[in-house]
């Protein structure tokens, strides 16, 4: 079973990236607040929520109380409100780990994790519309996008480039971010980010703005893993700082606003849930988004 949350000492390697204090012009960040819809909500963990390009479908996972036995769901706005989720028709079968669904910027692709090729490891899989908007047969993607270790939360970039977590060799980590890049011929080309956003530590899921400029992090850099927000200084990153969420539970499955503004993330709730969260990441963030579910759109 992958660990997506274990302990771990932030190395002293890393230790000066870990604890790298913020520019002093970055702009400030907002307390987050709850937003799962109420036909989401449940007394387990949701997670990890992508929305379509129109903002009438929305994909997340279930968890149980432990965080473990990952399922898809799917709930789509109907009649100005998020219908009750219901596993997709694509979804592998019940006891299969499935995980971290995520719509290509068109929408026209949804990627996920999913252990149904191993029982035990998730890899990266995708389904893909057909013309009649239903969803087609899931594939697997090749190696090195694969590989026989974990990989998590895969984000289809505007120029098809696929950023995604594993604990694979390759990284300054026990897992790391990775970015892959398609080739001409077919292959892909696999290659871990820069420091300071992966370290020694553990990093092991992202969310990139649509412009490149900045990028959310889960990372476990001491008792369990929270969220740090990095902005693109030339070809650089710099570390902005830690999302100023709850210090005593972990935060994971990042979602950015298409204007990097705005992040959607889970974090547990009360003893028996864990919940979605809104937060500004800086001023002036679009209040439209994540879109509403009104009754005239429909």
């Amino acid at each position: 079973m992958p660990a997506r949350n274990a302990i771990g000492p932030c190395l002293l390697a890393g230790l000066l990236a870990c604890q790298a204090a913020p520019a002093e012009d970055a702009p400030t960040m907002a307390a987050p607040v709850r937003w799962t819809p109420p036909a989401l909500a449940t007394d387990q963990y949701e997670s990890s929520p992508t929305l379509s390009p129109d903002g009438h479908e929305l994909f997340f996972f279930r968890a149980d109380r432990q965080f473990d036995n990952y399922r898809l769901l799917h709930s789509r706005c109907e009649d100005g409100r998020w219908s009750a989720p219901k596993e997709p028709a694509f979804a592998a079968a019940p006891g299969v780990l499935e995980t971290d669904p995520a719509f290509s910027p068109d929408g026209q692709r949804l990627y996920y994790g999913s252990a149904r090729h191993s029982g035990e490891d998730l890899d990266i899989w995708k389904v893909e519309r057909g013309a009649d908007g239903a969803w087609g047969a899931p594939q697997r993607l090749p190696e090195p996008v694969n590989s026989p270790h974990t990989e998590l939360l895969p984000r289809e970039q505007p120029d098809g480039r696929l950023l995604f977590g594993s604990d694979r060799r390759g990284g300054p980590g026990g897992r790391d971010l990775f970015m892959a890049t398609p080739l001409a011929d077919g292959q892909w080309r696999v290659e871990p980010l820069p420091a300071p956003v992966n370290s020694p530590a553990d990093e092991y899921e992202a969310d990139l703005s649509r412009d490149g400029k900045v990028i959310v992090v889960v990372a476990n850099r001491g008792e369990r893993s929270h969220l740090y927000v990095y902005d693109r200084v030339g070809e650089d990153w710099r570390e902005r700082g830690q999302v100023p969420a709850r210090a005593d539970v972990f935060q994971v499955g990042p979602l950015l606003s298409p204007d990097g503004k705005r992040l959607l993330f889970a974090q547990a709730e009360g003893e028996d849930s864990g919940e979605l969260f809104l937060v500004d990441l800086h001023p002036g963030a679009d209040p439209s988004w994540p879109p509403a579910c009104p009754a005239a759109d429909h």
